[in-house]
């Protein structure tokens, strides 16, 4: 025994074997479960706060609009008259002139949108790509009011005098699609207030699609052109399903964008509380409405416009949990297919 003392002494070296138990100290192990129960609970605490600002706007809303509910009911959405005087109301005008200017707006902004992102991810030269990138995004930070300035004082002259009379004069004559774009040349209207709200809200969409088509691994892309396969192919077969949940949320933030917007749709949509026989027909929105009411609104007049959030606030609801139910038909769809 003294020798291997005196070895171990003269060689330090020499490791001797400490017996333990391979667990962390109770009072480390309680304080990491304490920290993570509290972690859990906040966390959770900040996702149903969530519901329950929605839950609190959705009442709001409710109690604020029970005199129309009280006296309309469900007459209230197809009902066109809105005479202030007469404390007589309807929101079949500026429903229709919300979903119809969005409509409008998505219908141009999608294609210019993806043909934005589709260039700067593939064709784009690299020097060009970050000043493009760069001004699109830009595009976004610009103020709706300025949208709206520029819409009614230099776009709608120029629409009115050389575009809007060629426009009527080349279409009017098409059966169907001519009643669409009939009428006088206003230059403000329907087709006026869309069309600005598509340049609004390309900036979000094509930012998000470009975002999105950058994740794509490339080995999928090459693998692609490999076959043979054209840029248009390769964008449209392997990059467009790849990406399409982040492309269609891309899209609805376009789309609550434009169904929210009020100053810029109310600098050139007309704003009146008349049913639109064309698209350069002259309307309203529930935004521009409530922009242009609510702060001389009072009585049943205020309970209406406060029933026109409410509307707007089902129709946004409507429409994402509609994207959500169409993304999961896809998913079942190419689980089945597969």
């Amino acid at each position: 025994m003294a020798a291997i003392m005196d070895n171990t002494t003269q060689n330090p070296s020499v490791i001797h074997p400490v017996t333990t138990t391979g667990s962390t100290p109770s009072g480390k192990k309680n304080h990491r479960s304490f920290d993570d129960a509290i972690f859990k609970y906040v966390t959770r605490a900040f996702a149903f706060l969530v519901f329950s600002l929605l839950a609190a706007i959705l009442f709001s809303l409710i109690y604020g609009s029970q005199e129309t509910l009280a006296k309309y009911g469900f007459s209230f959405l197809w009902t066109n008259e809105w005479d202030p005087v007469q404390d007589e109301f309807g929101a079949l005008v500026p429903i229709i002139g919300t979903l119809l200017t969005s409509f409008i707006a998505l219908a141009i902004a999608i294609p210019v949108s993806f043909g934005i992102a589709m260039y700067l991810t593939e064709l784009a030269p690299a020097w060009l790509r970050r000043p493009i990138g760069t001004a699109v995004e830009m595009l976004a930070a610009i103020p709706s009011i300025i949208y709206g300035m520029w819409g009614l004082f230099v776009f709608v002259p120029f629409f009115q005098t050389y575009i809007q009379p060629g426009l009527i004069a080349f279409l009017s004559p098409i059966p169907v699609i001519g009643t669409l774009f009939s009428g006088a040349p206003f230059g403000i209207g329907i087709f006026t207030a869309g069309l600005i709200l598509s340049i609004m809200i390309t900036p979000f969409i094509a930012s998000v699609m470009r975002d999105v088509f950058e994740l794509v691994p490339p080995m999928l892309k090459e693998s692609a052109y490999g076959l043979g396969g054209t840029t248009w192919e390769v964008m449209w077969k392997v990059v467009l399903p790849f990406t399409r949940s982040g492309v269609i949320g891309g899209v609805m933030l376009g789309l609550g964008r434009a169904l929210g917007e009020t100053m810029a749709v109310t600098f050139v949509i007309g704003n009146a509380f008349q049913m639109p026989n064309s698209l350069f027909a002259p309307g309203n929105s529930i935004a521009s409405a409530l922009a242009n009411e609510f702060n001389e609104a009072g009585g049943i007049q205020k309970s209406a416009l406060i029933e026109l959030g409410l509307i707007l606030f089902l129709i946004t609801t409507v429409v994402l949990a509609l994207a959500k139910v169409m993304l999961m038909r896809m998913d079942r769809a190419e689980g089945k297919s597969t």
